[in-house]
């Protein structure tokens, strides 16, 4: 272990070792080895180039590929990213035709696209056409709830309780819940 530490804290190319009159500098890129100037640096680039990039490489793919912690709400069914426990960073978006709850990035990106491409709105995640009419989306919610949907359930006891029937709303709630 000690001839690491003494690695760590010595010129990879010419060898010198950190003191008070040399201060070693580090690959900004791999973070691996030090050099004590920029000559060094230089002369050093030809061996150390492909580990560096093997290295860097790495390092991306650690950070790219760390899964966050599942929360439970759930992942987004089209990027397979937990929904975010603090409502405040993130919206979620509940479709009314399939019941599912899209992440902001999927709904921002569907959105985008079909601006872009002058396309109907449409869910991002079954392709159902959006609702032209508040009648058709209480429509859709209806048979969300017929179908024992719980994000749907727990809409709808949301409303019954806003309207102050509040048996009702601890039904669909019971129901949600089960």
């Amino acid at each position: 272990m000690s001839k690491v530490l003494d690695a760590m804290d010595a010129c990879a190319s010419c060898g010198i070792t950190a003191n008070d009159d040399i201060k070693l500098k580090i690959c900004t890129a791999c973070k691996l080895v030090r050099y004590c100037s920029v000559k060094c640096q230089k002369d050093h680039r030809s061996k150390h180039k492909r580990a560096c990039k093997q290295r860097v490489a790495e390092l991306r793919d650690e950070i790219l590929f760390q899964q966050p912690e599942s929360s439970h709400l759930g992942d987004c069914p089209i990027c397979c990213l937990p929904h975010p426990v603090d409502r405040t960073k993130a919206v979620v978006t509940v479709t009314g035709c399939c019941g599912k709850m899209i992440c902001e990035g999927c709904d921002y990106a569907n959105k985008k696209r079909e601006v872009a491409e002058s396309l109907q709105q449409r869910c991002p995640f079954c392709r159902h056409p959006a609702p032209k009419t508040v009648k058709e989306a209480d429509k859709n919610s209806s048979r969300r709830v017929e179908s024992n949907d719980p994000l749907s359930l727990n809409a709808a006891g949301v409303d019954r309780y806003a309207e102050g029937d509040y048996s009702s709303a601890f039904k669909y709630w019971t129901k949600s819940a089960e």
